[in-house]
């Protein structure tokens, strides 16, 4: 697949998932986002569209001619198949690793904005803070995969890859009216075992977990839903949580979108943070009758 190609369809799939975004109404009535948000999410978009992505690539390529430079193509005669696997090991995979140590104290800072928006759509795809994709090792190994000749399957998986991810984060649930199907239940039990849907990713973004439905220390997977199955970190519920973001962003206040972006070069000034040195999140066992208040407002504007 060419480069040219490649572009075009993946703007036409995020193009097709705005568009049943608003067709079915599902963002006017559940995405009620702020200046802070939105000025986060363009500039991670473009960030990582113009510079984090290209470096990376460029970076790989450069270190690969120093270091290799024999080896240009090497893998290019690899059957498709035996690319597609390796790429989902070292790219899908150890995404799902970062993905699942941006969830511990050391990371979360750099994860963190990702979870702060009390919305899902897929324009939070790519909501992150500028060094998480910036030091996100599946990144810099798919250059070196590109570098040994991947580059015609590296398309198809991406695209196939930002398609899973886009629908996982849309505020058009996809996998909902498939569950009532009865003759899809075999198909759909499968499916959500091997790929994140919406009903999965939705429970990783969660408010909490105290209704049985969030798990937002789980489901950390990207294209693949597989890994949590594997590593033990999966949590299938076939149901929504009625509210998403974070606690203490609800008690305190949302940082500002510069600090949630560049992230330890700014630092918040809030007492209860993550984006501060020193300072913590605000713990859920904290939260009592008022973030229930909150939970509840954000269900009867979903």
């Amino acid at each position: 697949m060419s480069s040219q190609l490649q572009n075009i369809l993946i703007v036409t799939v995020m193009l097709g998932f705005a568009g049943v975004e608003f067709v079915t109404q599902r963002y006017q009535r559940s995405v009620h986002a702020t200046r802070d948000d939105t000025w986060l999410e363009l500039g991670m978009f473009v960030s990582l569209v113009a510079l984090t992505q290209p470096l990376a690539l460029l970076a790989t390529n450069q270190l690969c001619q120093w270091l290799m430079p024999d080896q240009r193509g090497a893998w290019a005669g690899l059957p498709w198949w035996a690319m597609a696997a390796i790429l989902l090991v070292c790219d899908d995979m150890t995404q799902y690793w970062w993905h699942r140590l941006s969830h511990t104290p050391l990371l979360w800072p750099l994860h963190r904005a990702h979870h702060t928006a009390q919305y899902m759509s897929i324009r939070m795809t790519y909501r992150n803070n500028f060094f998480y994709y910036l030091m996100m090792p599946g990144l810099w190994i798919a250059g070196v995969l590109l570098y040994l000749g991947f580059a015609k399957v590296y398309g198809v998986y991406l695209l196939i890859k930002i398609t899973v991810i886009l629908g996982a984060h849309s505020a058009w649930r996809w996998d909902e009216p498939l569950y009532r199907i009865r003759a899809l239940r075999p198909l759909m039990w499968i499916l959500e075992r091997t790929i994140s849907t919406p009903a999965t990713h939705w429970a990783h973004h969660a408010l909490t977990n105290e209704d049985g439905i969030g798990h937002y220390k789980g489901n950390f997977g990207n294209l693949l839903f597989f890994w949590d199955i594997l590593f033990g970190s999966a949590h299938i519920t076939r149901k929504y949580p009625p509210g998403v973001g974070l606690q203490d962003d609800l008690l305190f206040g949302q940082e500002r979108w510069y600090i949630q972006m560049f992230y330890p070069l700014f630092q918040s000034r809030r007492e209860h943070s993550a984006l501060r040195f020193g300072g913590r999140a605000y713990a859920e066992a904290e939260t009592g009758t008022e973030m229930q208040a909150q939970v509840s407002e954000q269900r009867r504007s979903a």
